[in-house]
């Protein structure tokens, strides 16, 4: 392992890892002497950054298409199961994925749409994490869980509906999670609010907003590759952001 290459020889599974700061946290950790596995529901899309993965000669990923609205657990321990078999371990998780929702007072808010983001968001969260941690565990050294976050996860936001509830969750689950895992394992969890960043989510949420205006996914990497690496040992149950606070209105 070297400076450039920080996660050499590591197994690090990225989930939504066919669009957006999911790829490009995936090129990222590749190009860091990663092993990537791929996880996301299109498979187009995790071919596609399959193939930038190639184009620059980094180690060979997996493509996993699996869809985290899937509530049956028997497809969550089978995926874990895939794993195990092709990769005996993993040494890290970014989990990613999610879906945003409507924006909508809660007392118009659909329910079926309710129900597919808690399920999605935490449900599926909860559960990927339930059947990989033990495949964490056997990591050789120390192992990273990054948790996605948002700043309406920390303060709710009128309109914001189940999106905001749901990320509530996921910094719950980060805080449960850490404190079961301080002493028995040497796994860190953390959470990370990517803040305002150019995404497919973040122009459903702000049509009006000029996406120049704010981050490219290249640009908030540095938090995501830190976290996951062996410099962040130490780091653990925390909630980080990834750019400097910006104004309520903004992400």
């Amino acid at each position: 392992m070297t400076a450039t290459q920080p996660l050499s020889g590591r197994n690090i599974l990225v989930t939504g890892a066919g669009y957006g700061i999911g790829r490009e946290a995936a090129l990222t950790y590749a190009r860091a002497g990663a092993t990537v596995l791929l996880l996301g529901r299109t498979q187009e899309a995790l071919n596609d950054t399959y193939d930038l993965i190639e184009a620059e000669n980094l180690p060979q990923p997996a493509v996993l298409p699996f869809d985290l609205e899937n509530n049956d657990e028997e497809a969550f321990r089978e995926l874990a199961d895939l794993i195990e078999q092709h990769f005996e371990h993993l040494d890290g998780a970014l989990l990613n994925a999610g879906v945003l929702g409507q924006r909508a007072p809660l007392e118009s808010y659909d329910w079926n749409t309710f129900q597919r983001v808690m399920q999605v968001n935490v449900n599926g969260q909860f559960l990927l994490l339930k059947h990989t941690v033990p495949l964490l565990r056997k990591a050789p050294a120390d192992a990273s869980i990054i948790l996605t976050t948002s700043s309406v996860g920390r303060e709710g936001r009128a309109y914001w509906g189940a999106y905001s509830v749901s990320k509530f969750a996921t910094e719950g689950l980060m805080q449960v999670l850490a404190q079961e895992l301080e002493n028995t394992s040497q796994i860190r969890v953390n959470c990370i609010n990517p803040g305002a960043t150019r995404t497919t989510m973040r122009a459903a949420a702000f049509p009006g907003e000029d996406p120049s205006t704010v981050a490219a996914p290249a640009d908030i990497m540095e938090l995501y590759l830190h976290l996951m690496s062996p410099d962040s040992i130490g780091t653990h149950g925390q909630g980080l952001d990834a750019q400097p606070k910006r104004a309520p209105s903004q992400g």
